[in-house]
C-alpha cells in the first residue's frame, strides 16, 4: 500500500491517476517503472544517485524520508485502488478522489500542483478539453499538466519538470 505524502506549503504536489499493482505493493508511487524518479533527478527536483533510484529499498527510503522532509514535495493519486492500467478503472471512481484532492490543495496550499498525464487531469476536471502545460490556478496554487513519464521522449518531460520546479521554487521565496 502507498502512504501518500502531504504537508503544508509544499513546493510541488504531484497528482497521479492511480497506482500500478507493482508500485502499490512496493509502497512507492511510480516504482513499477522508475522513469518518473529518473526524470525528477535529471530535472534537478531531487538530488539522488540513479543507482539508489533503481534499488527498491533505497527508493522507498528516499520516498518515505526525503521526498517531503528534504525536497518539500508531496504525492497523491486521484484513485488509491491499484490496477494494471487506466482501462481497468470504473466510471465515477474518481469523484471522491477529486473532492479529496481539492480539500488537500485548499488546506495545504502547494506552490504548484502537477498532474501527471492528461488522463489524470481530465478525471480531475471532468472533461478533456485542455492542452498540456499551465492551467487555471486551483485554490491559489499554480496547476500544470505534464506528459505521462513512461511514454515518449524524456527530454520533453525533463523540460516540463524544470519549468515546474522554477515556478515552485520562485513562489516559495
Amino acid at each position: 500500500m502507498i502512504r501518500y505524502i502531504s504537508s503544508k506549503n509544499a513546493r510541488i504536489l504531484f497528482v497521479g491517476i492511480n497506482p500500478h499493482y507493482g508500485s502499490y505493493s512496493r509502497g512507492v508511487p511510480f516504482s513499477n517503472n522508475k522513469m518518473f524518479w529518473y526524470l525528477l533527478s535529471r530535472a534537478g527536483i531531487i538530488n539522488e544517485d540513479v543507482d539508489d533510484l533503481k534499488n527498491d529499498m533505497e527508493l522507498k527510503r528516499i520516498y518515505e524520508n526525503k521526498f517531503r522532509q528534504v525536497y518539500n514535495l508531496n504525492f497523491t493519486n486521484i484513485i488509491a485502488r491499484p490496477s494494471r492500467d487506466v482501462s481497468q478503472l470504473r466510471r465515477g471512481e474518481e469523484v471522491s478522489g477529486r473532492k479529496r484532492i481539492l480539500r488537500l490543495i485548499s488546506a495545504n496550499k502547494p506552490s504548484v500542483v502537477c498532474f501527471i498525464g492528461k488522463v489524470t487531469y481530465s478525471k480531475f476536471i471532468g472533461h478533456g478539453n485542455f492542452k498540456f502545460g499551465w492551467q487555471n490556478d486551483i485554490c491559489g496554487s499554480k496547476a500544470y499538466v505534464m506528459h505521462f513519464p513512461i511514454r515518449g521522449r524524456a527530454l520533453v518531460r525533463v523540460r516540463e519538470l524544470r519549468k515546474i520546479n522554477r515556478v515552485a521554487t520562485n513562489a516559495k521565496r
